[in-house]
This record gives structure tokens, sequence and C-alpha cells, in this order.
């Protein structure tokens, strides 16, 4: 059976305008990343929402729990902001049961050709095939459960809670 990976938006899929600077979202890149990555994965690709992590609200991650419990897949991938990654996991582990569901992000936007983001995918990709049923976040080529993660802002990597 086949992935299914759902899209949310954060870095992973922000543009840059070079007129202003701003980072901005234009369409996914995802499939892009797929082709590149040489990827045989066979998945099934849906976009929920292009926003922010720090504009998720309490809707929008059950929006994305209702997906998850809809969908026919039992492994799922995430694409998601890597502010508010634990706590969207923190809910899709208290509502989405007997599947494996892994997170994953960017810290630097795909089109900047120096992100994380194409290894981030490819982890998640391997950690959602070979994972217990579970919710977990990987980034930096680790997974993490959800319940024991969390964005180090001053180093800019995920990292335990506790060892």
């Amino acid at each position: 059976m086949a992935i299914r990976i759902f899209i949310t938006g954060g870095t992973f899929d922000k543009e840059y305008n070079e007129l202003n600077g701003q980072l901005y979202f234009k369409d996914t890149h995802l499939q892009e990343l797929l082709n590149m990555g040489r990827s045989l994965v066979p998945v099934e690709i849906r976009t929920l929402m292009m926003i922010d992590s720090l504009e998720m609200t309490d809707h929008d991650r059950e929006l994305i729990a209702h997906q998850c419990n809809s969908c026919e897949e039992n492994k799922i991938v995430i694409t998601h902001g890597t502010d508010t990654m634990a706590d969207t996991a923190k809910i899709l582990a208290e509502k989405v049961k007997s599947k494996t569901i892994v997170l994953t992000g960017a810290m630097i936007p795909i089109k900047f050709g120096s992100s994380d983001g194409l290894f981030n995918l490819g982890s998640a990709l391997a950690f959602a095939q070979t994972l217990p049923v579970g919710v977990y976040v990987a980034m930096n080529g680790r997974y993490f459960h959800w319940d024991n993660v969390r964005k180090n802002k001053e180093t800019g990597v995920f990292e335990e809670l506790s060892d």
C-alpha cells in the first residue's frame, strides 16, 4: 500500500520574493523533491493547507487528524512547519490510533538550494515504512517519539526532551 503524504506548508514549501525579501507560499515542491530523490516509494499526495505553522490553529490540527483517520493508508508522512510540529504531533497521538505517522519539515526553504528538506523527506519516508504504529517527528536524520521532542531554537535542531 502507498504512503499517504499530507502537505500543510511550513518552511519546506516557502518561496523567496527577490523584490521585497519576503517568504511566501505558491505551490508545493513535494513531487519535484520525490523526483529529485529518485524515490520509488508509492505515495498518495494531498495538500491540506499551505501555512506557516505559527499560524496553525486548533481547527487546522483537527482537520489534519480527521484526514489521517479518514485516509485508507496506515502509513502517513506530514510535511509541516518546524515551530509547532511537536504541538501537532501531540494532537495526532491523541486522536489517531493504529497508524504510523511521521511529521517532517525543513529549516531552510527547498528553493534556497541548501535545504535540509530533501534529506528530511527521505528520512521520513524510510521511518514511515519501518517504525511501528505511533506518531513521530523526523528531522536531522533522526526520529523522535511525539512526546519526547522539541525544537531547540538556539541550535536550530530537534532534540529529545530527555535521554
